[in-house]
């Protein structure tokens, strides 16, 4: 009876055991999803309905397997491990997303308390926000001369708009009866903006951030590839496909999802700290 206590007593404290019960119900679909598209992925490439290398061959293949498992190596230049290749385009990320942060929530706040302001910029920024990120690569090189700059300005413009409209939406949706507090309590400028104003806000600006940081991401990709000699993930692609290096290509968006998927449940994760009842 006391060793079944004790082992009961094990079990219960057993952090792996805990965590494993805790999130085993979301984590064995996951598992089940991923193995069932890699099967239909191979099976679909062994009868020839797709001219891809399957699952199979890209792990067996010489070269991707250099890529996987020494993702570190650096040869100088371009010839670098995948690391470093995503590196590179995660700090072109952070600098264009940050400016885009800081632009979109300003903008957004001055056309979401000005009305007047907000009619007249409103017609440029819907037109500006549909084009696409690979549109503006060539006038941002010509404008600039080099691929760096261009290349964040691609991120910038790309990850602005999000930030920009949801925050004005959000605060022109703050209740009336928050304003009328302001004025019951002849509340200053300074404090109705920090009490009031960004935490109404708040859950709207995140969804833009939310959205941006994906739109960040995906915009670096685009302006690598078109934007030559540039260490990045998207210029890898890029070149792996000059050269037929398939496999090489197919690692390269494993990378690229999975950095996705990261960078959007980061800033989710500091959504839920930041913004109440997250």
């Amino acid at each position: 009876m006391t060793a079944t206590l004790r082992s009961r007593n094990g079990a219960a404290g057993n952090p792996a055991a805990d965590l494993w019960k805790k999130y085993s119900k979301d984590i064995v679909p996951a598992i089940l999803g991923i193995v069932a598209f890699l099967a239909v992925w191979q099976l679909l490439t062994a009868i020839g309905l797709i001219k891809l290398p399957g699952p199979i061959e890209v792990v067996t293949n010489e070269r991707t397997r250099t890529y996987l498992m020494y993702p570190f190596f650096d040869r100088g230049g371009i010839d670098k491990g995948l690391f470093w290749q995503t590196l590179e385009s995660l700090k072109r990320v952070l600098i264009g997303y940050s400016l885009a942060a800081v632009v979109g929530i300003g903008v957004g706040i001055l056309i979401g308390v000005n009305p007047f302001i907000n009619k007249a910029l409103d017609p440029l920024f819907q037109f500006l926000r549909t084009v696409p990120p690979l549109a503006w690569v060539p006038l941002s090189l010509a404008a600039l001369q080099q691929n760096q700059p261009a290349a964040l300005f691609v991120i910038f413009i790309t990850a602005v708009w999000p930030i920009l409209i949801n925050t004005a939406v959000g605060v022109q949706q703050i209740p009336q009866d928050y304003i009328n507090v302001k004025q019951v309590l002849q509340l200053s400028n300074q404090k109705f903006f920090f009490k009031i104003l960004i935490p109404s806000a708040l859950p709207y600006i995140f969804t833009g951030l939310r959205i941006a940081i994906g739109l960040a991401w995906l915009a670096i990709i685009a302006a690598e590839i078109v934007m030559s000699g540039i260490v990045g993930i998207g210029f890898f692609i890029w070149d792996a496909y000059q050269n037929n290096y398939i496999p090489d290509i197919i690692l390269a968006l494993v990378y690229i999802g999975g950095v996705g998927l990261i960078l959007d449940r980061f800033v989710g994760w500091i959504q839920t700290r930041i913004v109440p009842g997250e």
